[in-house]
Order: structure tokens, then C-alpha cells, then sequence
């Protein structure tokens, strides 16, 4: 299996072209699990580890204004790492300090994350909330898509042939001031989320001007709930909105019962973990 490792953009773009079935390996830590699994190594592999463009952290403007573009190569250790990841994205970098352990986080990328798609992984519900785009480039040329319209399913996205995920653009927004990253797991550490919340509130003299929330592992991709979000908004953020924001939530998830959890206790968890807000409002 003839594996490359280019070192700028136009030579995987170029391999891409001569060689569009070619896998597209990160970091590895989802991709050689499945190829060991399957037993079917690919003709052509592409190692994306060496190509800089890909591993930079930059602030940047755009049409709807400022944003942070992260590279599809980012190292979940270099986000945890990044100041400005830190003081600009602060849910994204709270989720990346749940995100398994330091030798996989060392590993383990960004981009890779996305490609995965599933359901239970930990930057996804961040990125959500926060109307993150995924930059996909090819030899045709660029497009940018919101990640809902990216992620179609468990391990499935809108990927083209010879097509690879180059970068994240995630908006900036201070408006933000409750700001929360849970999840749940059978154990302390290097926990597959059995369900998780990522959660922006917008407070203005202690009334509610926008909620946003997404859960993770409680439906074939992100679940969001513009219900729940609704009946917090105009209001102060106390437990019986909270309660009342949790049960919309529960009709909105669709969990399955699996080795970690039954269904139903998904449903309810998701709904609890709103009721934490509370706590964090100030």
C-alpha cells in the first residue's frame, strides 16, 4: 500500500487528482482502528500530518464577522494549546479537555473528529451551537458548508470523491455569557459520551435573548432543539424554565438503547443536563 505524505496543499491536490479513491489519514486514531478491523487496506493513502496549512490556528474576518479558522489537521492537543482557541472559543476548548486521553489528543485531529461523524464525538455538539462551517477543497476548486448540511449520518458526510476537509470556520460571538460543555460517561476517564450537551445562553439584565443547545449521542447525528431553545427565550434563566426547556428537549432526542445505555435513560439525562444552567447564569 503506497502511503504519501505530502508537504503542501497543491501535492495532495495533485495525488487527489491522479488518484481520487486515494483515504485521506489525519491522525489515525478512527481511521487505522476500521482498516485493522475490515482487513481491506487502501491503494493509496494520504498523510496529512506534514502539511503546515493544515495545522494552523488563525483569527480572521469575514463577510459576517470575525472568526476563527482552524486547520482540518489541528491536533486536539494543539487546540487544547491555543490561545487564542482559549480566549475565543471557550466551549470549543472546554470540550477538547474532555476529549479522551492525552496520548489520543496528541494524535487525534480536528478534522478527523468531523469526518467520523458520529454521534458521540465530543467537538461536534460545541461546533454546532456555535454555526461552525467545514472548508472542503478538491482539484474542482472550494466550498464552504454549515456542518449540519456536512454530517449525514453515522459515518457519513457530504464528502465528494477526491474531495478533503481542509478547515473549520468558527464565528466569533461575545454575546455568549453562559457558556457549558458536559457529558456523560460510564467512567471518569477516556469516556465515550453516552450523552452530552453543549450550551450558549445570551443573558441581558438577566433575561434569556438566545439559547442554543445541541446533544450529542442521543440521535444518528447532532440533535438540536429549536422548542427547547424557544421556551427559554424573554425569560430569566431559573429552574422552571429550565424544567419546562428539559422536557422539549426529551421529545426532541431520538436515543437508541445500546452496551452503555438504554434509550430511556438517555432521554432522561438529556433533559437533566439543561437543569445544570441554573447554576451558571450568576
Amino acid at each position: 500500500m503506497p502511503m504519501h505524505l505530502p508537504t503542501h496543499m497543491a501535492e495532495v491536490l495533485d495525488m487527489l487528482a491522479a488518484r481520487p479513491d486515494a483515504r485521506i489519514m489525519a491522525g489515525g486514531t478512527d481511521l487505522l482502528v476500521r482498516l485493522r478491523a475490515s482487513g481491506q487496506m487502501p491503494e493509496t493513502l494520504v498523510c496529512l500530518e506534514r502539511v503546515a496549512e493544515l495545522r494552523r490556528i488563525e483569527a480572521l474576518e469575514t463577510v459576517s464577522g470575525p472568526a476563527v479558522r482552524i486547520g482540518a489537521a489541528t491536533t486536539i492537543t494543539d487546540l487544547l494549546r491555543s490561545d487564542t482557541v482559549r480566549a475565543r472559543l471557550p466551549l470549543l476548548h472546554r470540550a477538547t479537555t474532555l476529549f479522551a486521553s492525552p496520548l489520543v489528543r496528541n494524535s487525534a485531529t480536528l478534522g478527523g473528529n468531523l469526518c467520523t461523524a458520529s454521534p458521540a464525538a465530543d467537538t461536534l455538539p460545541a461546533l454546532y451551537v456555535l454555526n461552525a462551517s467545514v472548508e472542503l477543497r478538491s482539484p474542482r476548486g472550494t466550498r464552504i458548508l454549515p456542518i449540519p448540511h456536512f454530517i449525514a449520518g453515522p459515518g457519513r458526510t457530504a464528502l465528494e470523491p477526491g474531495e478533503l476537509l481542509t478547515g473549520v470556520i468558527v464565528p466569533i460571538s461575545r454575546s455568549f455569557n453562559v457558556q457549558h460543555f458536559e457529558k456523560v460517561g460510564q467512567r471518569q476517564a477516556l469516556a465515550i459520551a453516552v450523552v452530552s450537551l453543549a450550551a450558549l445562553v445570551a443573558l441581558e439584565n438577566g433575561i434569556v435573548k438566545e439559547a442554543r443547545f445541541a446533544w450529542g449521542s442521543v440521535g444518528p447525528t447532532i440533535v438540536r432543539s429549536p422548542e427547547a431553545e424557544a421556551v427559554l427565550r424573554g425569560k430569566r434563566l431559573t429552574l422552571t424554565g429550565l424544567r419546562a426547556a428539559a422536557q422539549a428537549a426529551r421529545q426532541a432526542v431520538s436515543p437508541i438503547s445500546d452496551l452503555r445505555a438504554s434509550a430511556d435513560y438517555r432521554r432522561e439525562v438529556a433533559g437533566n443536563l439543561l437543569l445544570r444552567l441554573a447554576t451558571l447564569s450568576g
